[in-house]
């Protein structure tokens, strides 16, 4: 789409040579790269800090054992934990509750 070659980036620098002057280019040029490293810093340690916590949760989310009736109680915890399961759980129930007394009442 767009792209910056070598006469773009000429005339860019033209512009701010003319606009800052040959004395201020570099404290400007220092001041940004300092920036450039605070950012690239400041990410890197967000991207420790959320790599920490996804090992963590995957440390505290996985069974202790492995037995197989141990990992099926940790999954229908886990399944359990989903929000709208329990009501959902309970629709079902109130339905084949409703659906076994149609059928007591439709006999007679």
């Amino acid at each position: 789409m767009f792209s910056l070659g070598v006469p773009e980036l000429l005339v860019i620098l033209v512009i701010v040579l003319l606009i800052f002057g040959a004395k201020r280019l570099p404290e400007i040029g220092k001041a940004f790269g300092k920036s450039v490293r605070e950012l690239k810093n400041a990410t890197a340690g967000d991207k420790d800090e959320i790599s920490s916590w996804i090992k963590d949760d995957k440390e505290k989310s996985s069974p202790k054992s492995d037995s197989k009736e141990e990992k099926k109680d940790f999954i229908q915890e886990k399944v359990e934990d989903i929000p709208g399961v329990k009501e959902a759980k309970e629709i079902k129930e109130t339905a084949s509750k409703i659906k076994a007394a149609s059928k007591f009442f439709l006999k007679k």
